[in-house]
């Protein structure tokens, strides 16, 4: 089926993945297959405790672990550089084909390996505390990585390696190894086994039924757990299906919607409340290019959205954990950022690493973010939506916060007409973007609707007076009457898919004419083919940085909403499944797409995108009920 959009081929041949990712929750075997030394993103699991994360490849490896938070320097990082940069592997000789795949409702990964000789099963788990609450704003993890292996038939040998980032030495202790990883002085590692282990290097021969358990610890040496594999994994499982069971959703793509869910929460740090964008670094975006950015930390804007998303399938304690968050850093650092750290702190300054070299060979990897300081005055609207959305939910705003989230109000009015570098942190000059214009008025809305219910002091009738004047002014000046669109900038620009985020903010209606046009524009001259857009095209409003990239999934999201919006469902429908089937195997999505592979491409997995596949089923299954 080919999808119009009033007579343009918004999917260009076909509505279907160039790839052969999907959510498969019962996976085939594959081949393994390397890129220039590298696996594919989409052969590459997620699992987390709420402190951090590891990424686990279908070859048995780790190739990325950051402890003991989401951005501490990496452990393993051999992601970034396969030869030098480390991993915890776990790899049967011989191995032919593998598959991988999630325990319901869980963060426990299995991943199947056959060899020439028999069939092994590697389950890796991040650890939850016993009879943990993943619904409590308190930490649940126990700074432990739990690797169990099973010979499911035949017979194997298992290559066990642990090589953190720039070398380690070990010495027995407690019925282990201790692990001294020279890049991390700051930590000591444990490593313990049910089989004896002669260094980080040892070789174990199985035959059927036999089982090879591995356990990493850090944080605690000298207080240990008992050792019982299957009952740290069986709890940590149960714990998850506890908190899954506050899923709601009758709607489009079930499976993939639970999925998202459970990745959101991976990408949660549980004990802040705070969300990071995603858990790597560098991943480039496209492959080969110098767009390789720092995604560890929480970014204001993710705040609106995700809390959107996760309080409409069940999840409000990690919504008010999460505007709880956003309110507290606001009111610590006394003007918004528009970034954090997990903790609410400042983010670190931006360097680039000379000592890797990249995943797939892109080059800089870089820790930190640059963009931090950046001016965007959208953050005025993205703190005062979180804001409003406490406040409906029943929050109380206590004197003084509502005295600078009144400031950031008075902020909008002044800067709006002002150069910022917008939604998609330019390193260029600044100028006055639509989007962030847009946002100003969302500022100054809400703050006039908190007023208003809560009975709080402000000039309730300037602010609404100067949203009227903002939205008129995007509707007016931001509109192009020769290219029939919405443009990047007030006074004219290129096109930019951030427009079609004005709907959800409620500064524009989706089905108001020049949206519904520039909804087309932005189909038409953005259009990626399959149903993806860029971001804009880097002719037409360079950014400052060289290089092209791939298509920004979420954009394409964001369309779903407006042809939802229009009443175009079976469009919308259509649209949205095509976006879902992109995901891996896992049922994860990465920030971007290589649209001419279909691959993922940049940071992952990618919260934003998740956001994207809740949200948009959402909105879907809200409008199919009527």
């Amino acid at each position: 089926m080919k999808v119009l959009i009033t007579g343009l081929a918004l999917w260009g041949s076909s509505i279907c993945p160039r790839s052969n990712n999907m959510l498969e929750l019962d996976p085939k075997f594959r081949p393994v297959r390397r890129l220039s030394g590298y696996l594919p993103l989409e052969d590459l699991g997620l699992i987390g405790n709420g402190a951090t994360v590891a990424l686990i490849g279908r070859d048995g490896s780790v190739p990325w672990l950051c402890v003991p938070g989401f951005d501490a320097e990496p452990l393993f990082c051999g992601l970034l550089d396969h030869a030098k940069g480390g991993h915890f592997s776990v790899t049967p000789e011989g191995l032919l084909e593998a598959r991988q795949r999630y325990e319901t409702d869980t963060g426990v990964l299995t991943t199947e390996v056959r060899t020439a000789t028999g069939l092994v099963r590697i389950t890796d788990a991040l650890v939850l505390r016993s009879r943990a609450d993943l619904t409590d704003d308190t930490p649940a993890d126990r700074g432990e990585l739990v690797r169990s292996v099973a010979v499911l038939a035949g017979s194997a040998r298992i290559d066990v390696r642990v090589e953190p980032r720039g070398g380690a030495r070990a010495h027995p202790a407690f019925s282990g190894l201790e692990v001294r990883a020279s890049s991390r002085p700051d930590l000591r590692l444990h490593l313990r086994a049910n089989r004896p282990l002669s260094g980080l290097q040892s070789v174990h021969a199985l035959a059927e039924g036999d089982r090879l358990d591995l356990v990493l610890s850090w944080g605690r040496f000298h207080r240990h757990h008992r050792f019982d594999a299957d009952a740290m994994l069986r709890e940590t499982a149960e714990a998850w299906r506890r908190w899954m069971t506050n899923f709601r959703y009758d709607g489009p793509q079930e499976p993939m919607v639970r999925r998202a869910a459970v990745t959101l929460k991976l990408c949660d740090h549980w004990a802040n409340g705070s969300l990071v964008a995603a858990p790597t670094s560098s991943l480039p975006a496209p492959v080969g290019g110098v767009r390789n950015w720092d995604y560890r930390y929480a970014w204001i804007r993710d705040a609106a959205f995700a809390v959107f998303a996760l309080r409409r399938i069940g999840f409000a304690n990690e919504a008010d954990a999460f505007l709880g968050w956003v309110l507290d850093a606001f009111e610590q650092s006394r003007w918004p950022r528009i970034m954090y750290t997990l903790g609410g702190g400042r983010v670190p300054e931006e360097r680039k690493d000379p000592e890797l070299t990249g995943y797939r060979n892109s080059v800089p990897v870089r820790w930190g973010n640059g963009a931090a300081d950046q001016r965007q005055h959208d953050v005025y609207g993205e703190v005062l939506d979180c804001a409003d959305q406490w406040v409906r939910g029943g929050g109380q705003l206590e004197p003084t916060l509502w005295s600078g989230l009144a400031g950031l109000a008075d902020a909008a009015e002044r800067t709006w007409r002002q150069p910022d570098q917008g939604i998609w942190e330019i390193r260029s000059e600044g100028r006055v973007f639509t989007y962030s214009a847009a946002l100003c008025q969302v500022a100054l809305d809400r703050a006039a609707a908190i007023a208003e219910r809560l009975g709080l002091p402000g000039p309730v009738a300037q602010w609404r007076s100067a949203a009227a004047t903002i939205r008129t002014a995007v509707l007016e000046e931001a509109w192009d009457e020769d290219a029939q669109t919405l443009c990047q900038h007030l006074g004219r620009g290129g096109v930019d898919a951030s427009l079609l985020a004005l709907p959800l903010r409620h500064v524009v209606p989706a089905d108001h004419p020049r949206m519904v046009a520039t909804m087309r524009a932005i189909a038409d001259r953005l259009g990626a083919g399959g149903g993806l857009l860029y971001r804009y095209r880097h002719d037409d409003s360079p950014d400052g940085i060289p290089g092209d990239e791939g298509a920004f999934l979420l954009c394409s999201f964001w369309l779903v909403d407006n042809l939802v919006g229009q009443g175009r469902l079976d469009e919308a429908e259509d649209l949205y499944a095509s976006l879902c089937a992109r995901a891996s195997p896992l049922g994860l999505l990465s920030e971007q797409i290589d649209p001419s592979t279909g691959e993922l491409a940049g940071n992952f997995p990618q919260a934003f995108s998740h956001i994207g596949v809740i949200a948009s089923g959402v909105t879907l299954a809200r409008a199919r009920a009527g």
